[in-house]
């Protein structure tokens, strides 16, 4: 059933537990109107910077371990699409998240978002934002955000 609606789907993905209902989520859309997915993870510059800004070796090891954990995230993504039989191209950006996404999806022509959430609410949401919400503002394009709830 190729109702080619949605031709090239992003999934942003962090590699967490909550992103994987999304992962399964965008992998059947994509699946049900044979579409690309492009799995796209995001290392934030904030992550970089916890210590002494002198401290480059830090930074570099840090910036390794999550470009590490970025090849992790998509990969998980690709093995999923595969055994959906999915076509998933892995992008690894640096940058703000949401506005990496959105800019990423303007530039590749990408027809839905699907992302997830943690379902952080409250003191939590207001301290640690929320990518989701910061794309469904910016972005022109279709956005799909799957929830999960917190479990505290």
């Amino acid at each position: 059933m190729n109702s080619n609606i949605y031709r090239k789907i992003l999934i942003a993905t962090d590699g967490s537990e909550p992103v994987k209902k999304a992962v399964d989520t965008a992998i059947e859309i994509a699946r049900l109107g044979e579409a690309k997915l492009y799995a796209v993870y995001v290392i934030a510059p904030g992550r970089l910077s916890l210590t002494h800004p002198r401290d480059v070796g830090w930074d570099k090891a840090m910036k390794e371990h999550l470009s590490t954990e970025g090849k992790e995230a998509t990969a998980y993504v690709e093995t999923r699409g595969k055994a959906a039989n999915v076509e998933v191209e892995p992008v690894i950006l640096e940058g703000n998240p949401a506005h990496e996404i959105v800019e990423f999806a303007e530039k590749n022509d990408i027809d839905l978002i699907v992302m997830g959430t943690h379902g952080r609410t409250g003191v939590k949401r207001f301290l640690l934002g929320s990518v989701a919400q910061n794309v469904v503002r910016h972005s022109r394009k279709a956005v799909l955000v799957v929830r999960e709830t917190e479990t505290e």
